[in-house]
């Protein structure tokens, strides 16, 4: 332990370290090029020649410009040249030494007083100590063993003293400046050995850390060096056997290194693991297995999907707005449904929410309507709004679920599903994906395609869709989906609770002409070869096109009309028959493209009517071409040669059969009431027809149409021609609600009626029909049949004589 009381004190000049640090019994060489140092030495020399004994000094670390607190008395053992040939001098440390305060001396070093410091320890030494020792010298030939300095192993065995030994630690090159300053601090020999010996056993374990981790590198080089000599010996060897079974050179060189592809190219890591155990099912298989050419039509596949490329959203509302109107014409709901749509993916990715959960949230829009009103062009829209790529999949007719899912790669010919062909054709993972006619999907005993689009269409489910052929999970929640189908009716309950409806329900005549107008036209002008100055088709033409000769809720009956009337003027023009430019105008149409085919009933002859006769009523009804007018024709038969009873002809559904009973069950009870002959009814049978007799019928909505039929044929008063009427009946004469007011108000506005009845508790739906076509309607809603038989029959007096009533 220090002893204090032997203590003496030392006057020496200061020798700075920086950097460095020396601990008693070690020898280091300095260089005297150093001011510095050669200052201290020059002192010390200089104080010695009038003392005995070699020149001393106080060797201090530097750290920083802030000296240690303790330091080393230094000798000067010799002064000469260093190896490199500069001047240096070799001192040997003794013992510690801590520093006083500064004090004067010759030279221009500094001179400190100092304190030595004296060590004493027990003699015997404890147990302790000694096994200390031992450790200590055990794991210092180790570590000594392992640098190949078996020669410095025997000194440091025959280091005897506790002191000595802890401070021998100084020369180990692992140690840091900061551990040899705490070295030199701790006085205690014993502590001071049990630090070296801590710092020795610490480096030791972190030397054999890193060499366990640079043997491990090193397999993994050598395995890898392995691999590679194997694998270019394999290929040699095919190589040979290729040229002795006759291939060609080009067969030897039948594919591209697809191992060398599929590190190379930019795949998620699960895909990039699949892939790569495919190339080595690849590498294994034999040249003539047909597994081979499975696997590289399988890698194929892979490497042309674009896993990590996605298009930038342009989230322009305003223009995305300008794009739908200038694409497309009317449809204003449907528009600003599509606006209101794009506006909430936007505020999501603006405020961080387009992702949460690894999912991306949004609805799947399913376009509902007619054909030809613009469903598909509308999709094409909207991804021309997004900035996305677009792409069609037409599911009409598909049967087959390995069409949606993909087949397994079991079975020859096996392809990817159609959803995943429409990623890799668009070469985004975030394209626009038009799901075409998917209420016409049907099943058989190959699966249901229906089905398998649940997962498709659901954002819950759709970030982990697996197709069957790829077997790789594929995220397709940041793919917008549009749906468009003909008759909602016929999408499954499961897929339609998954999309969003959104209804077209067809053009008014005024869109109509200006669809053909500014659409329309131009395009099947540049298709027949013909420009906008040789051909003008004036309004009123465009009107009588769309009124009298296509009667349609789309527009495409009107475009093929177009179509052939600008062939017709074309060629017409090349026989030399007629001048352009010219004017089409509504008197030149019968010369052009013949007849009309739908003349308003307004508009014929009051004889050729179809409700010239009593018994007859127009009705309206929705069908999967959007609304239609419907007439119902009533007549009762002689008693003497018909049967009693109720006759129904037309393809009726059951529905529609009970609304018939309960039209001839109401009038039977409340005939008297409405002054109706109702005795016929007892021994005459009514036969009620619906004409196209080959189109199947169902619903309730023609109701008050059948009613007011067969009060007609009873009363002999006509049905007024310009009225058309909906809605369901009841026992008491109540008329109840229906769907597709729009569709039918729009189907009544194009056949030319001008005056729609409907019930009043579908008041509420006029608000969805265009305002140019509820000016040109007289709508009544009407709670009971007899404000229909009001409104819709004509007086007594206006049976026309000529005509008697069907028997």
């Amino acid at each position: 332990m220090a002893d204090e009381s032997t203590a003496f004190t030392l006057v020496l000049p200061v020798l700075p370290l920086d950097g460095e640090v020396v601990l008693p019994g070690m020898v280091v060489p300095l260089d005297l090029s150093d001011a510095e140092v050669r200052a201290a030495v020059e002192a010390a020399q200089a104080a010695a020649r009038s003392e005995s004994g070699k020149p001393k000094v106080l060797l201090v670390p530097r750290i920083d410009g802030t000296y240690a607190k303790t330091g080393v008395l230094g000798t000067v053992e010799q002064v000469g040249r260093l190896a490199d040939g500069d001047p240096g001098a070799l001192i040997r440390g003794r013992d510690r030494v801590r520093i006083g305060a500064g004090t004067t001396g010759p030279g221009a070093a500094l001179w400190v007083e100092g304190v030595r410091v004296e060590e004493t320890l027990p003699d015997p030494l404890p147990g302790q100590v000694t096994e200390l020792v031992k450790e200590y010298k055990a794991l210092a030939s180790t570590w000594l063993k392992k640098r190949g300095a078996w020669q410095v192993v025997d000194r440091v065995q025959a280091i005897d003293g506790v002191s000595a030994l802890a401070d021998n630690s100084g020369y180990s090159p692992f140690l840091t400046t900061d551990q040899k300053i705490q070295l030199l601090e701790t006085t205690d020999p014993v502590a001071r050995l049990k630090l070296a010996t801590q710092q020795l056993r610490d480096h030791l374990a972190e030397q054999d850390v890193a060499e366990t981790i640079a043997k491990d590198v090193q397999e993994g080089v050598d395995k890898q060096q392995r691999e590679f000599l194997l694998r270019r010996q394999l290929e040699a060897v095919r190589k040979e056997l290729r040229q002795l079974n006759g291939d060609s050179a080009d067969s030897a060189e039948e594919s591209d290194d697809y191992r060398a592809r599929v590190e190379a190219a930019d795949l998620p890591e699960k895909v990039r693991e699949a892939a790569l155990k495919e190339v080595d099912k690849l590498e294994r298989s034999s040249d003539q297995s047909p597994e081979g050419s499975w696997i590289r039509t399988w890698l194929d596949t892979v490497l042309e999907m674009p896993w990590n490329e996605r298009t930038e959203d342009a989230y322009d509302i305003q223009g995305a707005k300008e794009i739908l109107d200038a694409e497309h014409a009317g449809l204003d709901d449907v528009k600003e449904r599509i606006t209101e749509y794009l506006a909430v993916r936007k505020r999501r990715g603006d405020r961080g929410l387009g992702v949460i959960g690894g999912r991306r949230g949004g609805a799947v829009l399913a376009l509902v309507g007619p054909p030809g009103v613009g469903k598909t062009s509308l999709g094409e829209s909207v991804a021309h709004a997004m900035g996305r790529k677009f792409v069609r999949v037409a599911l009409g007719g598909v049967r087959d679920e390995a069409e949606i899912r993909g087949h397994r790669r079991t079975y020859v010919g096996a392809l990817p599903g159609r959803v995943v062909r429409a990623i890799k054709e668009a070469g985004s993972m975030n394209p626009v994906v038009l799901l075409d006619e998917i209420d016409k999907v049907g099943s058989d005993f190959r699966g249901d395609p229906a089905a398998a689009l649940l997962e498709v269409l659901d954002p819950a489910q759709n970030h982990t869709f697996r197709d069957h052929y790829l077997e790789v999970e594929l995220d397709l929640s940041d793919v917008v989906f549009l749906a468009t189908a003909n008759v909602l009716e016929a999408i499954p309950e499961a897929l339609a609770d998954r999309m969003e409806i959104v209804r077209l329900d067809g053009y008014t005549e005024d869109e109509k002409v200006v669809i053909a107008r500014d659409h329309l036209l131009p395009r099947q002008l540049e298709r027949a070869g013909l420009t906008g100055e040789e051909v003008v088709i004036d309004e009123g033409a465009l009107r009588k096109l769309a009124g009298e000769y296509t009667r349609e809720a789309g527009v495409r009956t009107l475009e093929r009309t177009v179509a052939r009337l600008l062939r017709k003027v074309a060629a017409q023009h090349e026989l030399g028959e007629r001048e352009l430019p010219f004017t089409v105008r509504e008197e030149d149409l019968r010369g052009l493209v013949g007849r009309p085919h739908h003349v308003p009933e307004s508009a014929q002859d009051p004889a050729e009517r179809r409700t010239a006769v009593p018994g007859v009523a127009t009705g309206l009804a929705v069908t999967g071409a959007g609304g239609d007018v419907l007439f119902v024709e009533a007549s009762l038969a002689d008693p003497e040669t018909g049967a009693a009873g109720l006759t129904l002809t037309g393809q009726l559904g059951d529905v529609m059969k009970e609304s018939a009973q309960i039209a001839l069950s109401f009038l039977r009870s409340h005939g008297a009431e409405l002054e109706l002959p109702v005795a016929d009814l007892k021994d005459r049978g009514v036969h009620i027809h619906f004409p196209a007799g080959a189109v199947p019928k169902d619903g309730p909505s023609a109701g008050v149409t059948m009613t007011t039929a067969l009060a007609s044929l009873l009363s002999g008063r006509l049905v007024r021609t310009d009225v058309a009427m909906t809605g369901e009946v009841s026992l008491t004469g109540r008329v109840l609600p229906i769907g597709g007011v729009k569709q039918k108000l729009l189907a009544a506005h194009r056949a030319g009626v001008t005056t729609v009845i409907i019930p009043k508790r579908n008041e509420a739906d006029l608000d969805d029909v265009p305002a140019e076509v509820l000016e040109k309607l007289d709508v009544h809603a009407v709670t009971d049949v007899r404000q229909v038989l009001e409104l819709a029959l004509a007086p007594a007096g206006a049976v026309a004589p000529e005509v008697s009533v069907a028997a």
